[in-house]
C-alpha cells in the first residue's frame, strides 16, 4: 500500500486500473494523516453512488497491516467538482468581490435572456431568432430557447472561454482546438451579438462574474500570492472521475501552491493509449507518463492500427482518453513520487484472469491485440464459465421478469452472493421503474423468490402523489375538471388532511359522485371557456353537489326548479358534503387565479396560496417535499429578481420553471443501501460489483442520442476534454466491463412484440459481441460462441418452455406451472359430494340455475362470484348507450308508467323528463332524441299488458306462498302480483321493455323466471296462466296438467342437484340454438356460433359469462363429457314444446 510521509502541498496524480486499490490508498491517507480537529476533509466525486461507495469504505473498523477503514465516516465534505469550484473562486478572490451564484450561471441567465431576447430580437444579425420567436402567445418558445441558450453560453464559459472573450471584444470569429481563428458564418453571428448584449446588461460588475472571465482572475490571483488565503482546505481529494474540464483541473493545479491536491484516477490500461483513439493530433504536449508498450511503433498509422491495439479502448475509451492526457499536462512525478511507498503512484494490479470476462479485462489493462488475444487465451467451457451471458427479450417488462429468474437462480447457486453484490443498469430508469417494481414489487418479503431492491436517480416528478397532485393544480385552466381527476387529488393524504376527508370516507364519495350523475366540468361558465355552448350544466359538479344538496333537504320530493333531487344522502355522512364543497370551492378560485398571467412576484404569492389552500402534511416526507417546493419557489424569485425580470408569465413557463427543480440529481440520494441497485448508466457508475447487469441495451436507445442543438458551435470543433452524451455513453459501458468482478449480464429487446422479427442490439453492444467472437473459440468447435452465450426467451413468462425438463430455459414463477398442471387435472372432471342447502331451494336460486348453471355453481356451492373488477367512474357525459343502460332506462320508464297506468303517457313523459334531470341522458337536443326513441314502443307494450289486464280485473292483495316436497328437495317461494278473473283462473303478467323475437328467433333466456314460476304453480295445483309482454309481442301460456309439471320440475330439480356438484356443460342460448333445428349438422353448426360467435359481429354466449369463459373455453370443451345434448333435453327442450300462444300472431306452438 502506497504511503504518505507528510502533508506537503502538491498536485499528485494516482493512477490504477482497480477502483479498490484507489479507495485503499484514500482511506490509508485519511487515517494516517488526518487533518485538524473540525476541519473536513474535502472528496470531490462525480456521482452519488461513488460518494456512499467511499464512505462505507471509511466507516469500516480499522483493520491490521494498514488495512480496513477509519471506523467512522464523519467529517468528509463530498461535493460535485462544479459547486466546489465557484467555492474556491471565493476563497480565493474574496467572498465581497465574488457572490454566491454567478450572474451569468445557467439559472440566472436564462431568466436574463427571457427578460432581454423581445428587445433584441428586432436588432441586426438576430433575424433566425426573430423567426422562430413569432407566433409564440404562450412565451413557450421563448422560455424553451431561453433555457438552450443559458445551457450552452454555461458551457462556452467552462469549454470554449477563448470564444467568448474575442465575442466581447467584437471579433466575429472562432478559434478551434489548434488555435487557427476563422470568422464565424453569417447565420450564427446573433451569438457573438447575444454574448455582447448579455455583458452590458449585468455591466462590468455582473461581466467580471462569469465562469471564464472569474477563473482568469482566479488563476492570475492564486499564481501571485506568496501567503494562502484563508479558509484553503489543507486537502482535497479528487476520487473516481472519468472526465474534467481542462479549466477545472488548471484550478486544482493552482490550488496545489498551497494545498495538497490528490487524484485518484481510473486507467483502464498500463500502457500509453492515446495514439490508438481518434483525434490524437489534438494532443499537443510531448510528456506521455505512460510508458509504451515494447513493440509498438512510435508513429502509428490507421492501416496498422489493428495491430497494436485493443478494439473496445479505442473504440470506446475517447472520454477516458483526453482526461489522462489533460492530467499528464499538469502531472510532474519526480515531485512527488518520493512521498510514496516505494515511488509507487501506478497501482495497476496483476491477478490471474480465472474466465472470459477476466482475460478481456486483462486484455484492455495490457492493451493487447486481437491476434494476441487470440493465442493468449484457452478455448472457453461455458459450463464452467459463466461470466459474460446476453438475454434477448421482447420488451422491458420480460426483460425485468427473466432477470428476476437469473438472479434467484444465482442466489441459489451461490450462497456467499448478497443483493448488494448486484448492480442493474439501464439507459433511463423511469422508464424501466414501473416494470422493476411489478416484478421485484410483487413478491411479499415472507416469500423466498423476494429479493430486495433499491432504485436510484429516480425523478420525483410524476413518482411522489404529493408532487403529482401539485402538477395536476398546476394545469387547471386546461383542465376539464373529469372525476377522475378529483378523485385522484383525495387520494393523496396532504390533500384529504387539509379538507379534513378520511381515506375511509372515499368509497362514499365515489358513490355520490357516481350516483348524482357527475362526469366532467365545473360548471357552465367552465364549460364555454372551453368552446362549448353556454348554459350545458348537466353533468357538472355545481350540477351533482346540487342534486346532493337538495337530496339531503328534501329526500326523494319531486324536482325543483329542474333539479331532480339524490336522495342517497342522509345522516351523520351528509357532512361529508361539507370538505368536497370546500375542495371544489378552493379548485374554482385556483382554476380563475392561475389562467392570469402575472410578474413574478405576484406569481411567487399565488404559488405559496396555492400549496397552503391545498396541502397540510400528514408525515414528515410531506414536510420534507413541501419545504422542498417553498424553496424552489424562494430560489426562483430570487433569480428573477436578480435579473430584473418583472414581465408577466404565463402559467406555462412558472410551472416548468418551479417544478424542473424537483429532478435535479442530488448526492445524497440513496445508493448502496443493501439490496439489489437499480440505477440509470450515468458517469463513474463504475463501482465494483460482482455482478453486473445491463438492461435495455436497444439500438438507438444506447448510447443515448441527445440531438445535437444546431446553434451549438462547439459540435463542429472537438477539442479533448468535451463532453459528448455517446462518447460518456461508450466510455460508461467500458467503465461497467471493467467493474464487473464474476459477471456482466446484458440484455436487450431483440425481438418485436408485435411480429416476432428481429430488432438489433446496441452498436456497442454488436462491437462487444463481434470482439468475443473474434477473441475466444469454445472448446466444442462446431458450437457458435455467440449462439451459446446468447438466450433467447419467448413472448410470455408463462410459455410452456420454462416448465419442460430438458429446455435451456427455467422460471421460478410456480404460479404459472399450476396453469400448466391445471389442464391435465382438468380433463378428470372432478365431482364434489352431494349438496346439502339448510335453508329449502329458493324460486330465485332455481331461476338463477335455469338461466346460467355454470355460474350459479360457482356463486351458490364455491361461493365465487366473477363480478368485473370496480370499473372506474366515467370522465364523459353520456352520449350514446350500451344495452344494459338502455335496457335499465327503458325498464325505469315502463315502471313509472305501470304505477301510473290510467295517465300512462304524463307517467312516461315526467320520468323522461326525471331522467334527464338527473344526469342518465345526453345533454341538448341529443336527451330530447333519446327520449323520444326509449318512449316509442312503450305505448303499444302498455296497450297490450291493459288489454290482458281486462281479462283478469282483479289485482289479489298479497302473494301466493308455493311449497313443495320434490326428489328429495324443500322449494318454497312466494307467487306475487298476480290477477284473477271471475272463474278463479290466475294470471302471472311479467313485462320487459325489450324484444322477445319472432317465432324462428325467439329469445327463449329471457322466459327462463316466467318458466320457472309456471312450473312451480301448475306443479302446485295453482290455475294459473303466465304472460310475457315485451316491445314486439304478448305470449300466453295456458296452465299445464299438474302431471306434467310435476315431472318436468322433478327433473329441473334433479339437474339442479347434479349442478351444484360440478359446472354442468350447457349454456342456455347455446342450448336452445341447438335444440332449434332438426339437422344434427345444423344443429351443431348454430350451436358453435352460439357459444363462440362469428368472429366478426358476435363474440358469442362464452364471451356474456366469466364462469363459461373459465369452466369451457370453446365449445368443444362444452362436448367434451358428451352429456351437452341431454342436458339441453332436461332442462330447455320442455320449456321450447310448451304450448307458448303469441296475442299478435295468434299461432300456437305445440
Amino acid at each position: 500500500m502506497p504511503d504518505a510521509t507528510s502533508l506537503n502541498a502538491a498536485f499528485m496524480v494516482v493512477q490504477s486500473n482497480s477502483l479498490n486499490e484507489l479507495r485503499s490508498l484514500v482511506i490509508s491517507v485519511m487515517r494516517r494523516y488526518p487533518l485538524a480537529p473540525l476541519e473536513n476533509e474535502i472528496a470531490l466525486v462525480q456521482s452519488n453512488g461513488i460518494a456512499q461507495w467511499l464512505k462505507l469504505a471509511l466507516a469500516e473498523d480499522p483493520e491490521e497491516d494498514d488495512m480496513g477503514g477509519c471506523g467512522i465516516a464523519a467529517a468528509i465534505d463530498v461535493q460535485l467538482p462544479g459547486s466546489f469550484m465557484w467555492q474556491l473562486y471565493r476563497m480565493v478572490l474574496g467572498r465581497d468581490e465574488i457572490p454566491v451564484k454567478s450572474l451569468l450561471d445557467k439559472a440566472p441567465l436564462t431568466w436574463r435572456l427571457m427578460r432581454l431576447l423581445p428587445q433584441l430580437i428586432n436588432q441586426p444579425h438576430f433575424e433566425p431568432l426573430q423567426r422562430f420567436l413569432t407566433h409564440d402567445t404562450d412565451l413557450r418558445k421563448r422560455y424553451q430557447l431561453a433555457e438552450r441558450l443559458a445551457d450552452l453560453f454555461d458551457q462556452y464559459q467552462v469549454y470554449r472561454a477563448d470564444w467568448l472573450e474575442d465575442w466581447a471584444e467584437g471579433r466575429h470569429q472562432l478559434r478551434n482546438g489548434r488555435g487557427e481563428a476563422k470568422p464565424l458564418a453569417p447565420a450564427n453571428c446573433w451569438q457573438a451579438e447575444l454574448w455582447r448584449a448579455l455583458l452590458l446588461d449585468v455591466g462590468e460588475e455582473g461581466m467580471a462574474q462569469s465562469r471564464a472571465g472569474v477563473h482568469q482572475r482566479f488563476i492570475e490571483r492564486i499564481n501571485s500570492l506568496d501567503v494562502a488565503p484563508s479558509g484553503l482546505p489543507a486537502r482535497v481529494i479528487v476520487f473516481g472521475i472519468s472526465s474534467l474540464p481542462a479549466q477545472a483541473l488548471e484550478a486544482l493545479a493552482g490550488l496545489a501552491r498551497f494545498s495538497q491536491v490528490l487524484l485518484c484516477v481510473h486507467n483502464p490500461c498500463r500502457y500509453h493509449w492515446a495514439d490508438i483513439v481518434a483525434d490524437k493530433d489534438l494532443l499537443r504536449h510531448q510528456y506521455k507518463r505512460q510508458s509504451r508498450k515494447s513493440g509498438m511503433p512510435v508513429v502509428l498509422d490507421p492501416q496498422t492500427l489493428h495491430q497494436h491495439a485493443h478494439p473496445l479502448l479505442a473504440a470506446w475509451g475517447k472520454q477516458g482518453r483526453d482526461y489522462i492526457n489533460l492530467l499528464d499536462s499538469y502531472d510532474d512525478p519526480n515531485s512527488y513520487s518520493s512521498a510514496f511507498r516505494d515511488g509507487r503512484i501506478d497501482l495497476f494490479s496483476d491477478n490471474q484472469p480465472k474466465n472470459m470476462l477476466n482475460q478481456l479485462q486483462d486484455d484492455i489493462l495490457e492493451l493487447r491485440p486481437l491476434s494476441e488475444t487470440r493465442e493468449c487465451w484457452p478455448a472457453v467451457d461455458l459450463e464452467q464459465d459463466e461470466s459474460i451471458r446476453f438475454h434477448i427479450a421482447h420488451s422491458a417488462q420480460r426483460e425485468v421478469e427473466i432477470l428476476h429468474d437469473q438472479l434467484l437462480a444465482r442466489f441459489s447457486a451461490d450462497p456467499d452472493l448478497r443483493p448488494r453484490d448486484i448492480i442493474v443498469m439501464v439507459p433511463d430508469i423511469d422508464s424501466y421503474a414501473p416494470h422493476i417494481r411489478a416484478v421485484f414489487g410483487q413478491l411479499e418479503r415472507q416469500d423466498p423468490r423476494f429479493i430486495p431492491f433499491t432504485l436510484a436517480d429516480q425523478g420525483q416528478r410524476g413518482r411522489d402523489p404529493l408532487l403529482i397532485a401539485v402538477e395536476h393544480l398546476l394545469k387547471l385552466p386546461d383542465s376539464r375538471f373529469p372525476v377522475s381527476e378529483i378523485l385522484d387529488l383525495l387520494d393523496v393524504p396532504a390533500l384529504r388532511a387539509r379538507f379534513g376527508v378520511e381515506e375511509r370516507d372515499l368509497p362514499t364519495l365515489h358513490r355520490w359522485i357516481e350516483g348524482a350523475g357527475i362526469r366532467w366540468g365545473m360548471n357552465a361558465e367552465q364549460r364555454a371557456g372551453l368552446g362549448l355552448p353556454e348554459a350545458l350544466e348537466q353533468n357538472s359538479w355545481r350540477f351533482g353537489l346540487r342534486r346532493m344538496l337538495l337530496g339531503y333537504a328534501v329526500g326523494s320530493a319531486i324536482a325543483c326548479e329542474g333539479i331532480e333531487p339524490y336522495d342517497e344522502i342522509g345522516g351523520l355522512d351528509a357532512a361529508l358534503i361539507g370538505p368536497l364543497v370546500a375542495l371544489l370551492d378552493a379548485l374554482e378560485i385556483a382554476h380563475r387565479e392561475l389562467a392570469q398571467p402575472a410578474p413574478p412576484k405576484q406569481w411567487g404569492v399565488r404559488l405559496q396560496a396555492l400549496v397552503q389552500l391545498f396541502f397540510l402534511a400528514s408525515n414528515e416526507h410531506d414536510d420534507y417535499l413541501l419545504a422542498q417546493l417553498e424553496e424552489l419557489r424562494e430560489t426562483w424569485l430570487d433569480t428573477c429578481e436578480s435579473v430584473g425580470l418583472q414581465d408577466d408569465l404565463p402559467l406555462t413557463v412558472v410551472r416548468e420553471a418551479w417544478l424542473a427543480g424537483l429532478d435535479q440529481g442530488r448526492l445524497s440520494q440513496r445508493f448502496l443501501a443493501g439490496a439489489v441497485n437499480f440505477c440509470t448508466l450515468m458517469p463513474m457508475r463504475a463501482i465494483p460489483f460482482k455482478r453486473v447487469c445491463l438492461l435495455g441495451m436497444n439500438d438507438g436507445d444506447y448510447p443515448r442520442a441527445q440531438p445535437p442543438l444546431d446553434f451549438d458551435l462547439m459540435g463542429s470543433d472537438y477539442r479533448p476534454g468535451d463532453r459528448s452524451r455517446r462518447e460518456d455513453d461508450r466510455y460508461l459501458l467500458l467503465e461497467a466491463l471493467l467493474s464487473a468482478r464474476d459477471q456482466l449480464y446484458i440484455s436487450w429487446v431483440g425481438r418485436s412484440i408485435r411480429d416476432n422479427s428481429e430488432r438489433p442490439a446496441s452498436v456497442l453492444i454488436g462491437q462487444l459481441r463481434d470482439h468475443l467472437a473474434s477473441g475466444w473459440r469454445l472448446r466444442d468447435e462446431d458450437q457458435d460462441l455467440l449462439e451459446s452465450m446468447t438466450q433467447e426467451h419467448p413472448l410470455q413468462p408463462f410459455s410452456a418452455r420454462y416448465f419442460h425438463e430438458g429446455d435451456a430455459l427455467f422460471s421460478y414463477a410456480n404460479e404459472w406451472q399450476v396453469l400448466h398442471q391445471v389442464t391435465e387435472q382438468m380433463a378428470d372432471g372432478e365431482v364434489l359430494a352431494a349438496y346439502v342447502q339448510e335453508e329449502p331451494l329458493s324460486l330465485g336460486q332455481l331461476q338463477d340455475f335455469l338461466r346460467n348453471p355454470a355460474r350459479h355453481f360457482f356463486s351458490q356451492r364455491l361461493k365465487v362470484f366473477f363480478e368485473a373488477a370496480e370499473v372506474p367512474l366515467a370522465d364523459e357525459e353520456p352520449f350514446v348507450l350500451d344495452a344494459l343502460q338502455r335496457y335499465n332506462l327503458s325498464d325505469s320508464l315502463l315502471a313509472a308508467a305501470m304505477g301510473r297506468i290510467d295517465h300512462a303517457g304524463q307517467a312516461l313523459e315526467d320520468q323522461a323528463k326525471r331522467l334527464q334531470n338527473s344526469g342518465l341522458l345526453p345533454m341538448a337536443g341529443f336527451g330530447e332524441c333519446l327520449q323520444r326513441e326509449l318512449i316509442e314502443p312503450l305505448p303499444d307494450l302498455l296497450q297490450r299488458y291493459q288489454q290482458l289486464l281486462a281479462l283478469w280485473p282483479t289485482p289479489l292483495t298479497s302473494a301466493l306462498p308455493v311449497n313443495l316436497e320434490l326428489e328429495g328437495l324443500r322449494l318454497e317461494g312466494w307467487l306475487s302480483g298476480l290477477h284473477q278473473r271471475a272463474d278463479g283462473g290466475l294470471l302471472s303478467v311479467t313485462t320487459i321493455p325489450n324484444s322477445i323475437g319472432s317465432i324462428k328467433n325467439r329469445k327463449w333466456h329471457r322466459l327462463t323466471r316466467p318458466w320457472v314460476n309456471h312450473l312451480v304453480a301448475c306443479a302446485s295445483g295453482i290455475p294459473m296462466t303466465t304472460a310475457l309482454v315485451a316491445s314486439d309481442d304478448s305470449l300466453l301460456l295456458e296452465q299445464l296438467e299438474k302431471g306434467v309439471a310435476l315431472k318436468t320440475l322433478g327433473h329441473l330439480l334433479q339437474a339442479w342437484q347434479a349442478g351444484m356438484r360440478q359446472p354442468l356443460p350447457v349454456a342456455v342460448k347455446t342450448a336452445f340454438a341447438w335444440l332449434g333445428q332438426t339437422d344434427p349438422l345444423k344443429a351443431e353448426s348454430a350451436a358453435r356460433k352460439a357459444y363462440e360467435g362469428d368472429g366478426q359481429t358476435t363474440d358469442g354466449e362464452r364471451r356474456e359469462s366469466p364462469a363459461l369463459t373459465r369452466q369451457f373455453a370453446d365449445y368443444d370443451a362444452l362436448l367434451a363429457d358428451e352429456t351437452f345434448p341431454d342436458w339441453c333435453n332436461a332442462l330447455y327442450k320442455p320449456m321450447l314444446e310448451a304450448p307458448w300462444r303469441s296475442l299478435t300472431s295468434e299461432g300456437a306452438r305445440s
